[in-house]
């Protein structure tokens, strides 16, 4: 655990990636291989699930303190982590134990077999063994927090070097639905087999957003459109008669999709395609809103199965008769996948996303203009020679997506941040004008600059008009533009509707409040977007 937590404290005292590199592929070259492999799962999202109810803690660390839960309380809303707080208030440790992060991780998960009166005494004993920094590290695991400034492509890195094997190869090992508990690190690492996981996904490719004109990209007969479906990307792997659909975020989501299930009735085994899941009317897309009922599901509901039955709309195709394509140029692959699917029928679960052909750049971006008419968020653009490549590599992927839509709002309640943001109001509740009524729509909390959120902080605390708990009730004054990407109905708010991706645009001091946009507007956006 000392090891371990070292390792947290260097990542988070480093802004620099080449340093990050650097100090995990020290861990990884020295560190027990058991430690190792927790280290990786832990660094990929694999978090043990949270053994105890957080307000218990909170009281636990007071006591132990000897102060009162109010004093415990300030002091959280002033450091702003409660895994951090917990560490600082604690009395000194009366000893110093040295326990392996596989060892304490095992205790950790142990906790969740006992009563709550057992877990008491347990938690406390090992706080008493563990110095400042592995209680915060300790309590961060216990929480189901643990989360610091290391990408996992970075930790793949540095874990490629330290293994000395390639990157690719690595992410793709990551990759799948193992735990520690599933595997050892010589399986998942070492191994020469260690890929013949059926289930396992390639890692993605990921595109960099287009900031530049598109004419910048050269002639567009390299480039190849498509639109950038508002759905969920994912990857429907089938081999050996199985199939299996796995998200971006890496999550395993077979059950939430059966209708994918009768792929393998069309396509041949040795297939994954990349593309986006959606839901599908018959002959469109419907609105993201429709497909986010099911995402939170681990068994979808015949209702829902009726009123909102997805496909995969295929853009890519990683292995064809079990042969890895992705070094392939993307033209190549892409008349493999449109030869695969063309003989495909009318009621198959997978079809090809189309692909968009202009004769210029400005008769593409009048298309892209009417991507919303498509339930689409904008274009794709790719190069035509580009490979399937791992996460981000600037040149090859672009998202041309539309400008947000935006509305500007009245401020009307303010919540202090966490971390490096405590001391700063920083999570804003917005309204729109009904009347000389205001109508809460939006939470914000992004967007802005520090040297922004100084300013209004100042101003918050002169004008808080009421408290309830962390937050305050402010005088309708300050007006924000406030950007989103997609518009819904939404019965369970008082304004009728939900933004997706909402944050603040911009600050419109030159606004006031009767400059505000209405409830009557928002609905317009709303049956014109959503």
């Amino acid at each position: 655990m000392k090891r371990f937590a070292a390792l947290f404290t260097q990542l988070d005292q480093t802004t620099k990636t080449l340093r990050k590199t650097k100090i995990l592929r020290a861990y990884f070259e020295s560190a027990p291989d058991s430690d190792k492999l927790w280290a990786a799962a832990l660094f990929s999202g694999r978090r043990p699930k949270r053994a105890v109810n957080t307000t218990r803690l909170r009281e636990w660390a007071a006591e132990q303190a000897d102060i009162p839960l109010w004093l415990f309380e300030d002091t959280y809303a002033i450091v702003g982590d409660l895994a951090e707080t917990i560490a600082l208030v604690l009395p000194p440790p009366n000893r110093a134990d040295d326990h392996s992060l596989t060892d304490m991780i095992a205790r950790l998960r142990s906790l969740s077999a006992l009563d709550e009166s057992e877990r008491k005494p347990v938690i406390l004993d090992l706080w008493d063994g563990l110095d400042q920094t592995e209680r915060m590290v300790f309590n961060k695991l216990l929480t189901g927090g643990f989360r610091i400034g290391v990408s996992q492509k970075l930790m793949t890195r540095a874990l490629a070097q330290a293994v000395g094997r390639d990157e690719a190869e690595i992410a793709h090992r990551l990759m799948g639905d193992w735990t520690p508990d599933s595997t050892t690190w010589h399986a998942l690492i070492e191994a020469e087999d260690a890929s013949a996981d059926l289930s396992r996904p390639y890692p993605f490719a990921l595109a960099y957003q287009l900031d530049d004109p598109p004419d910048s990209l050269g002639s567009l007969d390299d480039w190849q459109a498509e639109w950038k479906w508002d759905g969920i990307r994912g990857q429907l792997i089938l081999r050996e008669g199985q199939h299996f659909t796995w998200s971006r975020g890496e999550e395993l989501m077979t059950d939430r999709f059966p209708e994918l299930a009768r792929a393998t009735d069309f396509l041949p085994p040795g297939t994954v395609l990349d593309g986006e899941i959606v839901a599908w009317d018959g002959t469109a897309p419907l609105p993201f809103n429709d497909l986010q009922k099911r995402i939170g599901r681990k068994t979808v509901p015949k209702k829902l199965l009726k009123e909102a039955p997805v496909i995969l709309l295929a853009y890519d195709l990683l292995e064809h008769q079990g042969q890895d394509m992705r070094d392939q140029p993307l033209a190549q692959r892409r008349a493999t996948l449109d030869a695969l699917l063309a003989a495909l029928p009318e009621d198959a679960p997978v079809r090809a996303s189309p692909l968009i052909h202009a004769n210029s750049w400005d008769d593409l971006a009048a298309i892209r203009a009417k991507a919303r008419d498509h339930r689409s968020e904008g274009l794709m653009l790719k190069h035509r020679e580009s490979p399937y490549f791992v996460g981000r590599k600037k040149g090859d992927w672009w998202k041309w997506k539309l400008d947000p839509l935006t509305i500007d709002a009245v401020m009307i309640y303010a919540q202090a941040g966490h971390g490096r943001r405590a001391n700063l109001f920083t999570d804003f509740t917005f309204a729109v004008r009904d009347g000389n009524a205001l109508v809460p729509f939006t939470k914000a909390y992004s967007g802005l600059t520090d040297a922004e959120f100084r300013q209004i902080t100042q101003w918050v605390r002169k004008n808080t008009t009421e408290r309830f708990g962390p937050v305050r009730q402010v005088t309708p004054h300050h007006v924000f533009e406030i950007a989103f990407e997609g518009i819904q109905r939404s019965p369970r708010h008082k304004s009728g509707v939900a933004l997706r991706f909402p944050r603040m645009a911009r600050w419109r001091q030159d606004l006031s409040i009767s400059d505000a946009d209405t409830l009557d507007h928002l609905h317009d956006l709303l049956d014109r977007y959503g």
